[in-house]
């Protein structure tokens, strides 16, 4: 017969915990982003595509105003400023998703915007000269997304507590027992 093996002692399965977004990471995606935009635009023949929208680039904005908003909020709500009303912990967590999922498609859209700005700088036709504004306004929107979810991120963190502040141990408060 086999024996069971007993689960090990963190739990039964590896640990698995989300940590912050590495920089790594998101300047990874953007670079990727940058050159599969770079292939698109140089490969498909430039003229035939319709001129680039300004909906992205106001969405983008958009989300990250509205982030640094909640970025405000929350850090005052979780360090208990007066006047405002405690946080819901699963409001924070939900931040906190909404922040690395925006931090990464930020990344994302700012690595497209930068091929494609690059790709029309390089390029000398009037529809290219006209694109440039609106790419280049999308590069700064995502930019300002990714720094806005990245403090979103930051802001829902739990504040360090000084070391007298912190709660005894209801083990150390009976003595003679273990």
């Amino acid at each position: 017969m086999t024996q069971a093996k007993s689960p090990p002692p963190g739990g039964p399965g590896p640990d698995f915990r989300m940590g912050p977004t590495r920089i790594s990471t998101l300047v990874v995606a953007g670079l990727a982003a940058a050159a599969v935009a770079w292939l698109l635009i140089s490969t498909l023949y430039y003229s035939g595509i319709p001129r680039l929208p300004w909906l992205p680039v106001v969405t983008l904005a958009a989300l990250a105003v509205l982030e640094a908003y909640a970025a405000v909020n929350t850090r005052g709500r979780i360090e208990r400023k007066p006047g405002r009303e405690p946080v819901n912990p699963l409001l924070v967590a939900r931040f906190v998703v909404l922040a690395k999922a925006s931090s990464l498609a930020g990344a994302i859209f700012a690595g497209f915007y930068a091929g494609l700005t690059g790709w029309l700088f390089v390029e000398s036709t009037r529809a290219a000269s006209e694109d440039r504004p609106a790419a280049g306004a999308g590069l700064l929107a995502s930019l300002a997304l990714v720094a806005a979810a990245l403090w979103l991120e930051r802001s829902c963190r739990v504040p360090e507590r000084p070391d007298d502040e912190h709660e005894p141990d209801p083990r150390e408060s009976r003595p003679g027992q273990r």
